[in-house]
């Protein structure tokens, strides 16, 4: 069966890190988003260096704001087990406060997915 991976990183500089050990983990596709969670935005309030009216996309574009989303989707659950222990080698454990979390869905369905790292997407 497969499983989509998530992992939504609080620090972005831990991001090369966990590729490289998911790389390592057999991992050959992952995409990477640029997030943020409503705590975060809800926060921005408190700070002092914003305009007076600050649109949406000024206050996404604040750097410290951000998050990194990865996924991938793997086949068993040996692969999953083999991405979770990567993760927290790099990271730590994901039950202390802003560290991020990590989840696994099943994928019911997969198309045009590549088996080796010189596939591309």
């Amino acid at each position: 069966m497969h499983h989509m991976v998530l992992l939504v990183l609080n620090n972005p500089d831990e991001c090369a890190d966990v590729l490289d050990a998911w790389e390592a983990a057999g991992v050959h596709g992952v995409t990477i988003l640029e997030s943020t969670g409503l705590g975060r935005l809800r926060n921005i309030s408190n700070r002092d260096d914003l305009p007076l009216m600050p649109s949406l996309m000024n206050l996404m574009r604040s750097r410290e704001e951000h998050h990194r989303t990865l996924f991938t989707v793997v086949e068993g659950e040996e692969k999953v087990e083999e991405i979770i222990n990567a993760t927290l080698g790099v990271v730590g454990t994901l039950d202390a406060p802003h560290k991020g979390v990590l989840f696994v869905l099943p994928v019911s369905r997969v198309v045009g997915m590549r088996n080796g790292p010189d596939e591309k997407f």
